[in-house]
């Protein structure tokens, strides 16, 4: 741990499952600033369609990298990590607590597991890589495996992103993505964090994404969608590939009605949240679960152990 610095606060959980009402609740309780771990919220594009927290949510607690790219830039691990650890380090100076809190794995697990240094992709090879991947995921794992067949063998047959950074790193470099990956070590060490996941009751996060989007659209999310199709920008770009984000922009198209774009949407949620929780599950097993009461996040008993650590 740092000297003198009570652990770094690591807050993950599915999406819609409270993540932002307990991550302030936590800040304000701790003199905490917030850091922000999802890779959409990342995006100034996505106010509405990331859930990103509102301005009257932030009010009073700082927080940071949210909102920080454009839609045409892609938000790597490595990117965030090393962001992320600048604010973790002045958020430290400043005698606060940081509170990372999203839904995206990866960042957590580059912080606690290990971050591979990868080569950047050129554009040459990322155009190759996706005009193998239309071509069908069994051209696509047959090209990854030709790459990698130590990684490849780890990826599920319907993993099509995986497969596609197998693939990338194979042609850009002629090295396995393995070996890369085999030169990791943690950016943060094993005492100076704590690991929180929120694990709700599966029925009962599903009605919240179900209710939430409904929100987003009341909100404004149409005419998100509307002006991120007005940049024409190469639908392969993470931000264009956000939950919500395909289905609304085929309405703004008028190739799908509203009704049937907002079932897709609610479902691929759905979808990706199952994905979520088992993914925390398996690679996070031992970090601290929060119970859930009725619907609601019971964080008393949780806020009280934080405080504890830090003392």
């Amino acid at each position: 741990m740092s000297a003198n610095s009570p652990p770094v606060i690591l807050l993950a959980g599915p999406t819609a499952s409270g993540k932002t009402g307990l991550s302030i609740r936590i800040a304000e309780a701790l003199n905490g600033e917030i850091i922000n771990a999802d890779s959409m919220q990342v995006y100034s594009d996505l106010r509405i369609l990331s859930a990103r927290p509102s301005d009257a949510e932030q009010a009073g607690i700082p927080h940071h990298l949210f909102g920080v790219l454009d839609a045409s830039q892609r938000a790597s691990v490595g990117w965030w990590a090393a962001a992320a650890l600048e604010h973790i380090q002045s958020i430290r100076a400043r005698n606060k607590r940081p509170v990372l809190v999203g839904g995206t794995g990866l960042y957590f697990s580059a912080l606690v597991k290990g971050l591979a240094a990868m080569p950047e992709i050129s554009a040459r090879t990322r155009q190759s890589v996706e005009e193998i991947a239309a071509q069908g995921l069994d051209a696509l794992r047959e090209q990854a495996m030709a790459c990698d067949p130590v990684a490849t063998e780890r990826i599920k047959p319907a993993d099509r992103q995986r497969m596609m950074r197998v693939v990338e790193i194979g042609l850009e470099t002629g090295k396995a993505i393995s070996v890369f990956q085999a030169d990791t070590r943690p950016i943060l060490s094993p005492d100076d964090w704590t690991g929180v996941v929120i694990e709700p009751d599966r029925s009962a996060l599903y009605a919240r994404i179900e209710d939430r989007f409904d929100q987003m659209l009341e909100a404004g999310a149409l005419n998100e969608a509307a002006r991120l199709a007005a940049r024409d920008l190469d639908p392969m770009l993470p931000a264009m590939k956000a939950l919500g984000v395909p289905p609304l922009i085929a309405v703004h198209k008028g190739e799908l009605k509203l009704e049937d774009a907002v079932r897709q949407a609610k479902q691929d949620s759905r979808r990706y949240a199952k994905r979520q929780m088992t993914w925390l599950r398996n690679q996070m097993p031992d970090w601290q679960r929060v119970r859930f009461q009725d619907g609601q996040i019971c964080d008393e008993e949780l806020i009280s152990g934080l405080r504890v650590s830090g003392e």
